[in-house]
């Protein structure tokens, strides 16, 4: 060792102390040690295995599944006049034969390298000649199959340990669950290697979460926050992306789409743009971000439900790696869940759909909670939150404005909820509430119940939005295994009217509970369709039931109605059984038309994704 970790960090990189955890990490693999590092996003964790490297004699090697990762640090290094290379699907043939040919001659001190290329034969014969001393397992979740990312080749890097038992070997992540850490330590055989876990809290972010009403001007309120100021707005489908960048762009924004559905060429002109500040906002998919090191992104805003709480954690991640405050936007819709369960059903593999959804049910337990997001987040990852509120979240820095007493439709809602035993989701309470005649309500004879019908006086989407609350606050959770709504032991008081609910959900003079205004109840039924429905799946759904009424000569009400349209476009059926618990749709129809329908909305789901 012919220098100290100091001297490496003011000189080569040129800052003044560690971070930290750094310094520690740093020791402890210079002695020899292998370690699991577990660090936020921006927390320095490149620094841990870098630093060794330019003291290290030999080769250290950085395993990576990330193109845009690899790219963006050799460059960084390089102007730093470190010897670093990497190995890619992205180089030519002669690029990538000379990088080869530096390797049999004069290694460098790091080489970045994808797994797969790693484990073929030739690349490891080729290093079996080499000094290695250090082995970097990047983005280590990717091993497990707990984890969010997985990816089936990482199963194969402790055979480089093997080869090379003499190697320091280093597995570092951002984003790992307790049971993720575990499964590292096995897959890797580092049951003996040292842990360092740094706190996962990123203090400097505002975390919020927004139901999605109108996402476009929600979007647009926040952007009017952030003038002139990085963005990164990411959505769930190729498709979203190109409308809302082209959207945004029409209202003066300086804007840039990103996903797998561009050129490299133009992927790459895009980020290096926004990079350079050239372009302030990047509307992309999960595509982008991996690798980003910009220091400056001010907010990011989830315009689509993520898949998982990791994949969440690590896109926010981008924002505020400058420590200064940024903004994180989550705007929540249950027609996304839709979106994403397609997605799942479509996985061939029953662990992998098992492990899809538990981490959308762990997902949905952040957004529904009603506690301080922070305390949420950093539980998720086996971190205790020290303090009761943060107050740096929508949850503790909500308007403490009272509004409307809503404490009699809460009970009968909760009362709901427990008259039919806890083991059903929220429309089939609603359908309760509002003397709906389903055939699941008829099959249990939920009809019966003194609950049955007391709700007339609202409307579905009111229904809804109450529905929603109770769960933000905390008065209802789901069932992580089935799905189905349970009331929480913090809920008796308002069910025996010793705590009142006060909330802004815009009950009108209905809030006071009275079951006996008639007029409002006629209004209410004339007016079904107060849904949060996609109103583009409507469309598709309506054309193809005019199609076919035009086939058979008949007027389109005689197929269904346009209720029975808009309920499926809110609710996304995908089976048979669930379009039975459409509004209009019984045997008969469903005989009829359901194979229609079904291929309607499946095929729109699945364009979504």
């Amino acid at each position: 060792m012919s220098t100290t970790p100091r001297k490496v960090l003011q000189s080569i990189f040129g800052h003044d102390d560690f971070r930290a955890n750094q310094r520690e990490i740093i020791e402890h693999v210079l002695e020899g040690h292998d370690a699991i590092v577990i660090m936020p996003t921006g927390g320095g964790k490149s620094i841990c295995y870098q630093i060794p490297s330019l003291i290290f004699d030999g080769l250290t090697i950085v395993v990576s599944p990330l193109i845009s990762l690899m790219q963006d640090q050799v460059d960084q290094l390089r102007a730093l006049d470190v010897d670093a290379l990497y190995l890619n699907s992205s180089l030519d043939s002669d690029t990538y034969k000379a990088h080869l040919a530096k390797l049999r001659g004069d290694p460098p001190d790091l080489l970045y390298v994808a797994p797969e290329t790693l484990m073929k034969p030739s690349m490891r014969s080729l290093l079996g000649d080499l000094q290695i001393d250090c082995i970097t397992i990047d983005e280590a979740h990717c091993i497990s199959e707990w984890g969010h990312d997985f990816r089936p080749e990482y199963r194969q890097l402790h055979e480089m340990r093997r080869q090379h038992p003499e190697s320091v070997m280093m597995a570092l992540t951002a984003t790992a669950t307790p049971r993720v850490r575990e499964d590292i330590k096995h897959a890797l055989h580092l049951e003996e290697a040292g842990e360092f876990l740094a706190s996962f809290d990123r203090p400097n972010l505002f975390l919020e979460v927004k139901p999605k009403e109108d996402p476009l001007e929600q979007t647009l309120d926040l952007l009017e926050d952030h003038p002139g100021e990085s963005g990164i707005i990411y959505c769930f489908s190729r498709k979203q992306v190109d409308e809302l960048s082209d959207q945004l762009r029409k209202k003066g924004y300086s804007t840039l789409p990103y996903h797998a559905g561009l050129s490299e060429k133009v992927r790459n002109a895009n980020q290096e743009a926004f990079v350079r500040d050239e372009a302030n906002i990047i509307v992309a998919t999960i595509a982008f971000g991996m690798g980003i090191d910009k220091p400056d992104v001010r907010f990011i805003v989830h315009f689509d439900l993520p898949k998982s709480v990791e994949a969440y954690y690590q896109q926010i991640g981008r924002a505020g790696r400058d420590g200064d405050p940024s903004h994180c936007l989550l705007l929540f819709s249950y027609s996304d869940i839709h979106k994403i369960k397609y997605i799942i059903n479509s996985k061939d593999d029953d662990q992998q759909r098992k492990v899809a959804e538990t981490h959308l049910t762990r997902l949905l337990q952040y957004v529904e909670s009603g506690g301080c997001r922070r305390r949420q987040l950093l539980s998720y990852f086996g971190e205790n939150y020290p303090h009761e509120s943060c107050d740096y979240c929508d949850v503790c820095t909500e308007d403490r404005q009272q509004g409307a007493d809503v404490t009699v439709p809460a009970q009968k809602f909760l009362s709901t909820a427990i008259r039919t035993d806890q083991i059903f989701g929220a429309k089939h309470l609603i359908d309760v509430l509002r003397g709906g005649r389903t055939k699941k309500i008829l099959r249990h004879n939920h009809d019966e119940l003194p609950v049955y019908g007391i709700g007339t006086e609202y409307s579905i989407r009111e229904w809804w939005k109450l529905f929603q609350m109770l769960q933000q606050r905390g008065y209802l959770h789901r069932d992580p295994k089935h799905g189905s709504l349970l009331v929480d032991s913090k809920a008796r008081p308002v069910l025996k009217g010793e705590q009142p609910i006060y909330a802004n959900l815009e009950f009108g003079d209905r809030t006071n509970g009275s079951s006996d205004t008639t007029d409002t109840s006629a209004s209410s039924h004339a007016k079904p369709f107060e849904l949060d429905y996609d109103s583009r799946l409507y469309s598709r759904l309506r054309n193809k039931r005019n199609e076919r009424a035009d086939q058979n000569g008949d007027p389109p009400y005689v197929i269904c109605s346009n209720r029975t349209l808009k309920e499926m476009a809110a609710y996304q059926p995908q089976s048979e059984e669930a379009l039975m618990e459409i509004y209009g749709m019984g045997p008969t129809r469903c005989k009829q038309y359901g194979e229609m329908f079904l291929k309607t909305i499946k095929k729109y789901v699945g364009a979504q994704s």
